[in-house]
């Protein structure tokens, strides 16, 4: 065991992992029943396994790199068993501000893109395209009224 346990905190060290990931690395490894518990354990006590920790930098990125918004988060979190306290604390890593601005650069790209389209269409395929990424429905109208106003 003490070798599948070294495999395992590089493969925690070298990037953040949830439980879920290295629960199935383990099973990879060989490694079975109260033994994995036993791995996950020590694995937290070493501080080589830490889920908020995983959380802030799981939402961080996927916001910075990919520009997710905070539904496609929470539910990729969610997918891989990350607790609700700890998507909670992973989410508030988010700026506000960056958020908003990220949100409307991507409605400005999206719209002008569309400029072909009469202004329902181009609302509508604007408002899905920002959705699928993982927005609030909320702030996308609002996004959208301030473009609407100001290509008027």
């Amino acid at each position: 065991m003490e070798k599948e346990l070294e495999m395992l905190r590089r493969y925690c060290a070298y990037q953040e992992r949830c439980h879920q990931e290295v629960k199935y690395k383990s099973l990879e490894l060989g490694l079975r029943g109260e033994a994995v518990d036993a791995a996950i354990a020590e694995l937290i006590a070493d501080n080589f396994l830490n889920e908020e920790r995983y959380a802030k930098a799981f939402a961080g990125g996927k916001f910075r790199i990919k520009q997710w918004g905070r539904n496609k988060i929470k539910a990729e979190l969610k997918q891989k068993q990350v607790s609700d306290y700890c998507i909670r604390k992973g989410l508030a890593e988010i700026d506000e501000d960056d958020y908003y601005a990220t949100l409307r650069k991507l409605a400005d790209k999206k719209w002008q893109s569309l400029n072909r389209e009469t202004a329902l269409k181009r609302r509508y395929k604007t408002m899905q395209h920002l959705m699928q990424r993982g927005f609030e429905s909320s702030l996308v109208q609002e996004a959208l009224e301030e473009i609407a106003n100001n290509d008027a």
